[in-house]
């Protein structure tokens, strides 16, 4: 997809921080000087293409009260995998899913689910949902020491 300079600079507003006004898109566009309709066909072009899924608020979890996380590791095949992927995708406290072919013999998990709760205790009360829906069996929780760096991409800097 090929984008103008003005679309590009549309773009690397949208990558950070919209404006937090009640016309976000009327002051983008002022910025890059354009119409408020271009910045809105941009967006909804890059929607519709599948290019982004989404374009919404991002909410920091930890200020929230969300302070505990649990990456889990799952053994699953290729079929449990899509079978907790869809279970997965839908529940309110599992932000991120994946499906990794294992390269090492000594690590068989092939599946990934980013729990998120208010306790630990919450992220061992998804453990055992996914448990209990899902024919997932095998787990390994890989809990956080600290936060390294957590940033959304920049496409157009």
């Amino acid at each position: 997809m090929d984008f103008s300079p003005v679309d590009q600079a549309i773009l690397r507003i949208a990558q950070k921080n919209i404006p937090d006004t009640l016309t976000p898109f009327a002051d983008m566009a002022a910025e890059v000087g354009c119409s408020e309709q271009h910045v809105i066909d941009l967006l909804a072009r890059l929607k519709e293409t599948g290019a982004i899924r989404r374009f919404g608020a991002s909410i920091k979890h930890q200020r929230t009260g969300w302070t505990s996380n649990a990456m889990v590791a799952w053994i699953a095949t290729d079929d449990e995998a899509e079978k907790a992927g869809a279970f997965a995708a839908e529940h309110p406290n599992i932000s991120h899913c994946y499906y990794r072919p294992s390269q090492y013999p000594a690590w068989p998990y092939t599946f990934y689910t980013m729990i998120h709760g208010k306790s630990e205790l919450d992220c061992m009360n998804v453990v055992e949902e996914i448990l209990k829906s899902t024919p997932l069996k095998t787990y390994e929780v890989l809990t956080s020491i600290r936060e390294l760096k957590k940033i959304s991409m920049t496409y157009f800097a």
